[in-house]
């Protein structure tokens, strides 16, 4: 349990910080890329300008770090307005965030009709449609009133500290080109604070079971007061130009340990636990070491054998691609050559022409030039013919190459997409690791293209075999983790048997004392039964004495020894008796407290080895969830 208010501590901790640290998660809001940080403060989030510098939403960062820092919101109530760094005038962004908006809204059941022409230019009817369905995710009694939805939904933005103004006008007309980007931004904006609220659900109930008695000590005054204190410090340092607060986080868990009770010797003999866990999961990594890499030979064959298929494709594809180049070229020769020779045809007919005109000629020669006519009209015939033929063929090779450029192009759009949603692309991306995987498939020779598909195949191949690794290690992980739960399972019911076998012998104890209490009540009735046939005798003596004084006399004095003797004998042996049951009583509670104060301590013992083993179970558990669900993340962004 204190555990898990010291994670949720420290959780709510990060957020007043803006130091870009592994450790600290920045409030840098951007749609739809950026994982805004969870946390219980409603702090407006600042816009992320660049990749390398953060800009704060109270106060412009500085380059030196001594130099204060001037807060833009006066006090929090400031009029100045913050300029909007998303791209909502770039048309890819603004098409990704209608495909996510598309998306959100399926997934949900928006009961209205969708359809990426709507979506391109919704009417204001549509949009406060969509407003409503998305409000209600926060909200689900949310009823949109009927009438000035232009002025309610600028002003329930406004309520929900949206950073940015929609204004009133832009209602009016919500898909015009120039007001649809911002009110595409607010809905995303609103997607987003649902998503965040979605996470926070999950976590509150994650972490229910650590509050059983209902009240959270998070909410109480003593937390608020000291994470309100914590929070005014690293702010007043913060805009005194300072980046680093150790010494503010170090009293700050100080303080935190001294409120929650923190026992640090169960916290050194936790991480004693979790060194003996690593060592062991590193020796069952050791052990299956050779399948692993049996498997990973496998693997390497398999893709060196789709390499050879790959390479052998694109070799083929490029000698087809050469074949039909050299085919257009041929066919451009011919038809260059056509084009000359009917050009030579056509300047020797005008040259006849010209001496037919010019010269007299006999009825032979004219005869002669009718012939030489018919066979150049001929000729002339023949090659248009050829020279359509040529260009048709020519035409046909033009589009079959053009149809084998845009399979090219399709897909390498296709990799391209995939690459993005792996985030390998661009060079920036967060899986990218600074290597360059696109491809440029016509802006460079074949052999830089081979190098750079060799490149980009290499890179791949190491960020399989990364994530491949991880997930064996989570599953190794996982089998060590409930080989714990099963081992802790099984020494609870040996504890469980050992308290049966102590019951058992109370409720012997318990009837061996009713045993004695029983025969103690039946010596005292024989003792009852004695003492009346005593008091009988001296009755009797009584009588006796009308009989003879002097025989009574002595026979009194002697009934009267001998009762004293008596007498005295029963309350030796009463004494006797009480001392002996006193003694028996007292050792029987003795007893019964020495047992019940070893059933206390080994209880006490057992529940705090089980909630010991439950605490690591979960705080274990939790860490892998939060793996397996960045990964799910990776999976489902992809």
């Amino acid at each position: 349990m204190e555990r898990g208010r010291m994670s949720r501590a420290g959780r709510q901790s990060e957020l007043p910080m803006r130091v870009q640290d592994s450790n600290r998660m920045s409030n840098v809001y951007t749609t739809p890329q950026s994982k805004p940080s969870f946390g219980k403060l409603s702090i407006p989030k600042p816009q992320s300008v660049t990749s390398e510098r953060r800009t704060s939403f109270f106060g412009a960062r500085t380059s030196g770090a001594s130099m204060p820092r001037n807060s833009t919101m006066s006090g929090f109530g400031g009029t100045e307005k913050i300029k909007d760094a998303r791209p909502l005038h770039d048309k890819s962004y603004v098409q990704q965030c209608i495909r996510q908006l598309h998306e959100f809204l399926t997934e949900q059941g928006y009961p209205g009709t969708l359809s990426a022409k709507t979506l391109q230019s919704p009417s204001t009817k549509e949009f406060v449609k969509m407003f409503e369905f998305i409000y209600r995710q926060l909200d689900p009694t949310f009823e949109m009133p009927n009438s000035k939805v232009e002025e309610e939904v600028p002003a329930m933005l406004k309520s929900l500290r949206y950073p940015f103004v929609l204004s009133k006008c832009s209602m009016y007309s919500v898909g015009a080109p120039h007001t649809w980007p911002q009110a595409l931004g607010a809905l995303m904006w609103l997607i987003d604070n649902v998503k965040i609220n979605w996470s926070l659900s999950k976590q509150e109930l994650l972490f229910s079971d650590f509050c059983e008695d209902g009240d959270n000590i998070e909410e109480g005054a003593e937390y608020n007061k000291l994470f309100l204190d914590y929070t005014a410090e690293t702010y007043s340092k913060f805009m005194q130009g300072d980046d680093t607060f150790e010494d503010e986080d170090e009293t700050f868990l100080t303080k935190l340990k001294k409120l929650y009770n923190v026992d640090e010797a169960l916290l050194a003999s936790m991480e004693e636990k979790h060194r003996i866990l690593t060592d062991e999961v590193e020796r069952l990594e050791k052990e299956n070491q050779t399948d692993r890499l049996m498997t990973k030979r496998m693997e390497k064959v398999k893709l060196q054998a789709d390499l050879k298929k790959l390479q052998s494709y694109r070799s083929s594809l490029e000698s087809f691609k050469a074949n039909l180049e050299n085919k257009a070229s041929e066919l451009n020769d011919e038809l260059e050559t056509s084009v000359s020779h009917l050009e030579s045809l056509k300047h020797e007919r005008d040259e006849l022409q010209h001496l037919l005109q010019n010269q007299k000629f006999t009825p032979a020669d004219v005869e002669r030039i009718n012939r030489e006519k018919r066979e150049l009209q001929q000729t002339i015939s023949s090659l248009s013919k050829s020279l359509e033929d040529a260009e048709q063929h020519k035409w046909n090779e033009e589009i079959t190459l053009a149809k084998v450029k845009e399979k090219a192009e399709l897909k390498v759009a296709e990799y391209h997409k995939l690459a993005r949603k792996l985030k390998l692309l661009p060079l920036s991306a967060e899986n990218a690791c600074g290597h360059d995987f696109e491809i440029r498939p016509f802006e460079c020779g074949s052999n830089s293209m081979v190098q750079h598909k060799t490149q980009i195949q290499m890179l791949l191949r190491k960020l399989i075999s990364d994530v491949e690794e991880e997930n064996s290690r989570l599953a190794n992980m996982n089998l060590s983790l409930e080989e714990s739960c099963e081992q802790l399972n099984s020494n609870i019911l040996d504890k469980s048997n050992d308290l049966k076998q102590l019951r058992e012998q109370i409720r012997k104890l318990d009837e061996r004392l009713d045993s004695d209490m029983q025969e103690l009540a039946r010596e005292e009735q024989e003792w009852a039964e004695e003492m009346e046939s005593v008091e009988n005798h001296r009755k009797l003596l009584e009588k006796k004495v009308n009989y003879g004084y002097d025989d009574a006399v002595q026979q009194l004095k002697s009934a009267q020894q001998q009762y004293h003797l008596v007498l005295q004998e029963t309350n030796e042996e009463r004494r006797t008796v009480a001392n002996n049951l006193a003694s028996v009583f007292t050792t029987a509670a003795n007893h019964l407290s020495i047992t019940e104060k070893c059933l206390e301590d080994l209880h006490s013992r057992v529940q705090r080895v089980c909630s010991k083993a439950v605490e690591e179970d979960a705080a274990a558990i939790q860490k892998m969830r939060e793996t397996v669900k960045t990964l799910k993340s990776k999976a489902n962004s992809s």
